[in-house]
């Protein structure tokens, strides 16, 4: 997936990515963040409808978002031109408005808690296609909400998710144990959505995760992580466990959502939560804080600087030309990577057939 060092890569532009937590965006914000190399400007209009335009005025190319939030949209810091939501200059301070005065404007949807933006061709934003992380809607579950910037391309990211054995040796005082490598594992594809499972038993969990689950320390459990990937970088996780011998209906299980999406060619934003439904009442708000909280110090002190050493050891080179060993446990990963190949070459290839069209 990675392009050789002095090229841009080629990103999935006709699916939605994740631009924001909700909340990150309100009336008075001017929100700027770099997506797939593009500077974008989010804000709220008089309705509260969250905009996305282009970052970059077309007079002198100052960014916007250095200015401020005016009625009808935001005024640029440097002349003080005006625009609004739907990327047109809204006034001129030195007299008419040129016609050449717009900017660049992004389909976005709120949803599941999250600010979704489209950056491919407008005409094919189908906010439908939005994958399903109804369990971050706050009107049925607590949603601990976090984020991470990584300096590491988002397909490591997605990786990382999809190969789970790797929490043995990464993370073995929170999230591992010496069960994993012993794990009943299956990867299935449905249409372009992967989904990896992986199982333990009989599992001696570390310390963090008994007392998230109300387990008894040191009791053997059956554990599972099931993770459902849709492109670009969309995963859902369901991870629970039960004492050894009972049905997993009887167990605990939390939805973790994973989404990532490119700032640049090797930097990634990482939104991740923990979501318990209203009914367990405060102790559900309570434990899916905590959950998160705990889960925060092995992402940023232990799968931060690996993604990020891989990186620097990757360098400009293509993934694929450097010929990774693979291991059984990266059957989830490679499916991925495959069908997002195949997406973007597939969008390609329709966007060279267009541009050839008279």
């Amino acid at each position: 997936m990675m392009e050789p060092e002095g090229t841009t890569m080629v990103f999935l532009r006709n699916v939605w990515y994740v631009a924001a937590w909700d909340e990150e965006i309100n009336n008075e914000t001017l929100l700027q963040r770099t997506l797939l190399n593009e500077s974008v400007l989010f804000f709220r209009d008089e309705a509260g409808g969250v905009q996305a335009i282009s970052n970059r005025c077309p007079h002198r190319f100052a960014p916007l978002h250095l200015g401020k939030r005016v009625a009808g949209g935001v005024q640029c810091p440097y002349h003080g031109l005006q625009f609004n939501g739907q990327g047109k200059c809204i006034h001129n301070p030195q007299g008419a408005i040129p016609k050449a005065a717009v900017v660049k404007t992004y389909p976005v949807v709120e949803k599941h808690s999250m600010i979704w933006i489209w950056m491919g061709a407008p005409e094919l934003a189908d906010p439908s296609t939005i994958p399903d992380f109804s369990c971050q809607d706050s009107s049925q579950y607590y949603v601990a909400k976090r984020y991470l910037h990584v300096k590491a391309n988002y397909v490591l990211e997605t990786d990382n998710i999809l190969d789970l054995s790797h929490i043995q040796f990464l993370h073995p005082d929170s999230l591992g144990s010496s069960a994993v490598s012993n794990a009943i594992t299956s990867v299935e594809q449905q249409g372009n959505t992967v989904y990896s499972k992986r199982q333990t038993v009989s599992d001696i969990l570390p310390d963090f995760l008994y007392r998230q689950r109300g387990i008894p320390v040191g009791t053997p459990v059956d554990r599972w992580i099931d993770v459902r990937w849709d492109a670009p970088a969309c995963m859902l996780l369901v991870a629970g466990s039960v004492a050894t011998g009972k049905p997993r209906s009887e167990g605990v299980s939390n939805f973790v959502p994973h989404i990532f999406t490119p700032e640049t060619d090797t930097t990634t934003h990482y939104w991740y939560s923990v979501c318990n439904p209203v009914s367990m009442g405060e102790e559900g708000r309570a434990r899916a804080d905590v959950f998160v909280t705990g889960l925060t110090k092995p992402f940023q002190e232990e799968d931060l600087p690996m993604l990020e050493a891989q990186q620097q050891m990757i360098v400009g080179g293509d993934f694929w030309s450097l010929k990774p060993v693979l291991l059984a446990g990266d059957a989830g990963a490679v499916r991925a990577r495959r069908v997002l190949d195949k997406m973007i070459a597939q969008e390609r290839e329709l966007s060279l057939a267009d541009a050839l069209t008279p």
